[in-house]
């Protein structure tokens, strides 16, 4: 049997985790000190009422520990797993879970293990993740997954627009002067996730629609298969979602659009407001 692994950056829907038997790390977010229970569940609207409420909020990676209690088990069982894993360009679950892979493997050298850095987050690398799974379950052996996911992964485009430059700016992604000047002018950047899951800036535009508008262009213009699946993934702005999953079905789209409030570990860094889409495009 192949287990597939991700974290909880992946912003998976529960219903969605049982369905398709999704392992998934750990990734803990403390807010104002508190570490966030999301055992039975995340409440986006009160966290992100939170954070403009000026809460301070920070994540953290899990343990080797964690990483050797989940997935140690399979191998000793006689399973295999493939861990599909948060961007390395923003975090360094990744290189943490090659290396205890690379321990595991030696205990166990007749059984396969394999870690993909989704070069995302969000549904970024929950959606290929769902891929992955819908590829195993369809009689796909391991090899074979791996590909698939690996291939995935390199399509995936991720595109976001945030409401408020200050927590860019906590996080280094602005400087201080740009991001103070940036809300005195109400401009919005979009941004992408690089060839190496790395966050650029790319366009500012004056103004939440014109940002939002970007989103859609940058999806017509790149899209590979409008027939393919979509993610889009918010911090409570669920009417400007809804504008956006209307101009992606007037721009073609006719996938299914999978629609997420952002899971803390992401959405604490990017800020109340922002909303990001997922789409495959190009090798990028």
């Amino acid at each position: 049997m192949l287990q597939i692994f991700t974290d909880l950056a992946a912003n998976l829907p529960q219903e969605l985790v049982e369905k398709y038997n999704i392992g998934i790390i750990p990734i803990h977010c403390t807010v104002d000190g508190k570490v966030l229970d999301v055992s039975q569940g995340f409440d986006g609207p009160a966290f992100y009422a939170a954070m403009r409420a000026g809460a301070k909020t920070s994540t953290s990676m899990p343990s080797p520990a964690v990483f050797m209690d989940l997935l140690g088990p399979v191998l000793e069982r006689g399973d295999d797993y493939i861990y599909i894993g948060m961007s390395s360009g923003i975090s360094g679950t990744v290189g943490l879970a090659r290396h205890v892979t690379a321990e595991l493997a030696e205990k166990y050298p007749g059984r396969k293990a394999a870690v993909v850095d989704s070069r995302a987050a969000s549904l970024g690398e929950g959606l290929p993740v769902l891929q992955a799974a819908d590829r195993r379950d369809a009689g796909a052996g391991f090899d074979e997954v791996l590909a698939y996911a690996e291939d995935l992964c390199d399509h995936m485009y991720q595109i976001f627009t945030v409401e408020d430059l200050e927590y860019l700016r906590r996080g280094g992604r602005l400087h201080t002067a740009v991001a103070v000047v940036g809300n005195m002018l109400n401009v919005k950047p979009v941004l992408f996730g690089d060839v190496e899951g790395h966050i650029v800036l790319r366009h500012m535009n004056v103004g939440r629609r014109r940002s939002l508008d970007t989103l859609a262009a940058k999806y017509k213009e790149s899209c590979a298969d409008k027939s393919a699946p979509v993610g889009l993934a918010h911090c409570d702005s669920p009417a400007d979602t809804d504008l956006v999953i209307g101009k992606l079905r007037a721009a073609g789209c006719t996938g299914p659009i999978l629609s997420v409030c952002y899971e803390p570990v992401t959405g604490s860094h990017v800020g109340p407001g922002t909303v990001a889409l997922f789409f495959y495009g190009p090798a990028r």
